[in-house]
């Protein structure tokens, strides 16, 4: 039987992860799902104590869970990590004990019934992908680039598009490279592509465009394109980490 291990790695996050997991328990079922593993990186604002209240009493917390979806627990942990999201998620995919490792930014709501929609795929033999993306922005590029991620091009890639592999596969590739903090997603992507494996799942999964909304939509755009030129022509982690954190970097509150 197929089971989800949801990852999500997290630095504070306050201002999404009650929504987010909200959703995901409203919208998958416990048969799918394993448990959700919350891989926190260091918050010191009040995301813990958020995943902690779910974790303790969230049905009399939180009354907006459809209590006849949420009716059997669906487990969720919070691990504590250095900060890195590539460190995190790899420490996340060590304590999954699903078959199926599902990775989630905290500000990504994947589509209605995922959990159907991801085991549906791995039955069919493709053993990892992700969904069709839209930024929740009216911003005429946004659209257009979340528009390309339907196809299947390697180019439309990346971490906000969300992640499922199976946990044998993503042992197989040898994880998330924690060399990275940044195009880790990608670094990922693009072993699993490699192994024709990847899928694009079409339904829409709605992220928030908050880093562009920080930078702006074209000088946070010509940044990404140089990281991504930089790695195509053999730039080296340690290069792109210096890049990202010299022009992109927001640190969070």
């Amino acid at each position: 039987m197929n089971n989800i291990s949801i990852i999500i790695p997290t630095l504070n996050e306050a201002a999404h992860i009650k929504q987010l997991l909200i959703h995901l328990l409203n919208n998958s079922s416990k048969k799918n799902i394993s448990e959700i593993i919350i891989v926190d990186g260091g918050s010191n604002d009040s995301t813990k104590k958020i995943i902690e209240s779910f974790t303790i009493t969230r049905k009399q917390l939180l009354p907006t869970i459809n209590q006849q979806t949420a009716k059997e627990d669906i487990v969720i942990q919070l691990i504590h990590s250095e900060k890195g999201r590539a460190k995190q998620m790899n420490l996340g995919a060590k304590n999954a004990t699903g078959n199926i490792l599902y990775f989630l930014h905290a500000d990504s709501i994947p589509p209605k019934h995922f959990d159907q929609l991801i085991i549906g795929e791995v039955e069919k033999g493709n053993e990892a992908g992700c969904f069709r993306m839209k930024f929740n922005s009216n911003h005429w590029w946004l659209k257009i680039a979340g528009w390309l991620t339907k196809f299947p091009w390697r180019i439309a890639r990346g971490g906000d598009q969300s992640q499922f592999v199976t946990k044998s596969l993503f042992n197989d590739i040898g994880c998330y490279n924690e060399k990275y903090i940044i195009y880790e997603d990608n670094d990922l992507i693009s072993k699993l592509y490699k192994q024709k494996q990847f899928v694009v799942i079409q339904e829409w999964l709605i992220t928030s465009p908050r880093c562009y909304s920080a930078h702006g939509v074209w000088k946070l755009q010509f940044h990404y394109w140089n990281i991504h030129l930089r790695k195509w022509l053999g730039a080296e982690a340690q290069t792109l980490n210096n890049y990202y954190l010299k022009h992109v970097l927001v640190k969070k509150s």
